[in-house]
Parts: structure tokens; C-alpha cells; sequence
């Protein structure tokens, strides 16, 4: 029997190879969070969370629009400054030395932040200079980028024409030029066709076994599942945090054996909801 291959089974894309893997230390704290705050005057967007993350793992933070990933994300690139609590990321107190904290990121954010007007070439050239990046050193990232991203054929394209899954492409390429420790992904597959989701999680998969720490936000359920931890805010609160099994567990009933994490997620943001009214209406 032939059996045929599809398109997407034929374009399957490759495994991205850094070129100096980090070394994973079992059990190596890359992110700790204590009580963080973030408050834009009255409203309190993020309300003292507690998290930590390990080198080498894909955290995932879920929630609707408006519950404080973004805003937590900032903080931990040292964008924002919290408004209180303890903030630490690959070594570095975040508030006290937030350069030398965003030296060691990688960031790639909600809205792919390219030069519209700049070729694929020269978006590179433009974030390998920022990032410190000359002679030798930075002509041997950016065909590192080129090679690992299939960019080549795309090197002389304007960025703003390239399509939703090549931006992806060059966005990712430009964060990793200065081969980050870690990486943060704001909402990295909206938009995206189920194939680009699939190519972009198997190359941030292949990060993470070479020792990159990956923090990741989406409202994507099912991408959950590609997380080895991940936390579910709402309200600028963690309302809970664990392998993805452990919290499809927290929906698992007697007529639901098998929940699946967007049962999960609607269980454990109603019942926090559910606690918020009834605090709110026993204070009435």
C-alpha cells in the first residue's frame, strides 16, 4: 500500500539547532516571582502573583483579554517597573538592574515589533546592532537566523508583505540573534494558520531542549498541552498553576472523566468568579 504524504506532512519544518545549547541544571530557577504588583493608579492590573519558572521549561501563562499576562510579561522583561514585590529573572533582580536582566531576554511581542519599510537583511542587521552585535560576530547570527528560519529566499522581501507565518519567522530570528537564555512569546500564534502554529511550537520545543527557557502567553487552550507548566489569570490574579494534567484535573467530575483544558479553563475562571461575587455580595 503507498501511502501519500500531505502538504503539511512534506513542509514539515525543521528543528531549530542553536549554536551553544545552555546547560540544564535540574531544578535551576530561570524566573521567581513573589507578590508581584502592578497597579495604573486605582486599578490593579496584576494583584501579587507567585510563580516560578525552570531553566529549560515552557511556561505557559493563560487567560481571557485583560487579565494581566501582558502587563506581567512587561514586568518581566524589566518594559514596567512593578508596583511592588520580588523579581527575579536568569539571576538578576529586575528592578534594581533591569539592563543587565534584558541582555540575557529574548522578547517577541503581541504585534510582531518589525521595520515595515526594512527587508527580511536588514531587520536583522538593524536588531543584531542593537543587541551589540559587529563584524564577524554578527554576520555569522544572521546566517545562523537565515539558515534555522528558512529566510533566504525572503532576504530582500520588505517585512510588512511577508505573510503572517514568515513575520512569525523573522520575529523569533531577530529575539534569538544574541542567543538569549531566555525567551518571552506575547501571543506569538494569533493569527496564525494551524500549520504555522504547529511549525512555530516545534521550533520552541526544540529551544527548550537545548536549555532555552521559553515564557509564553495565549488564549489558545489547546496549546496549553506543549507546556511542561502553566498558569491560568484572570483578574491580574494566578487562580492556578501546575503540569497541564494537573490542572485538567482540577474540571475532572463524575460526568466529565476526561477534561480537556478549555473545561479546565472555564471551571477554574467560573469558580473564581463565582468566589469574587459572592465576597463582593456578602460585603453588600
Amino acid at each position: 500500500m503507498i501511502l501519500l504524504q500531505t502538504r503539511a506532512e512534506r513542509e514539515q519544518p525543521k528543528s531549530i539547532a542553536i549554536a551553544h545549547p545552555l546547560a540544564r541544571q535540574e531544578g535551576e530557577t530561570a524566573v521567581h516571582v513573589r507578590q508581584l504588583l502592578k497597579r495604573f493608579g486605582a486599578f490593579t492590573a496584576v494583584d501579587r502573583i507567585d510563580f516560578d519558572v525552570y531553566r529549560g521549561q515552557i511556561f505557559g501563562l493563560l487567560g481571557p483579554n485583560g487579565a494581566g499576562k501582558t502587563t506581567t510579561f512587561r514586568m518581566l522583561c524589566g518594559l514596567l517597573v512593578p508596583s511592588g514585590g520580588e523579581l527575579h529573572v536568569a539571576g538578576a533582580n529586575v528592578r534594581d538592574a533591569p539592563a543587565s536582566a534584558r541582555a540575557r531576554l529574548g522578547y517577541v511581542a503581541q504585534k510582531f515589533s518589525l521595520y515595515g519599510p526594512l527587508s527580511v537583511t536588514e531587520n536583522l542587521e538593524f536588531f543584531a546592532s542593537a543587541y551589540g552585535l559587529h563584524g564577524e560576530t554578527r554576520r555569522a547570527r544572521i546566517g545562523w537566523a537565515m539558515e534555522q528560519f528558512d529566510l533566504g529566499a525572503h532576504a530582500r522581501a520588505t517585512s510588512s508583505l511577508l505573510p503572517g507565518g514568515y513575520k512569525q519567522r523573522l520575529a523569533m530570528a531577530a529575539a534569538l540573534l544574541h542567543e538569549p537564555e531566555i525567551l518571552f512569546l506575547d501571543e506569538p500564534t494569533s493569527g496564525a494558520d494551524p500549520q504555522a502554529r504547529r511549525a512555530f511550537w516545534r521550533r520552541i520545543t526544540a529551544l527548550a531542549e537545548q536549555g532555552v527557557t521559553i515564557i509564553v502567553t495565549t488564549h489558545f487552550m489547546q496549546e496549553a498541552e506543549y507546556c511542561d507548566r502553566i498558569a491560568i489569570m484572570d483578574s491580574g490574579q494566578i487562580l492556578a498553576q501546575g503540569s497541564p494534567a494537573q490542572v485538567r484535573e482540577l474540571a475532572r467530575t463524575e460526568g466529565r472523566p476526561a477534561p480537556s483544558m478549555d473545561d479546565a479553563f472555564i471551571a477554574v475562571v467560573e469558580q473564581a468568579r463565582g468566589r469574587r461575587a459572592a465576597t463582593t455580595a456578602a460585603a453588600a
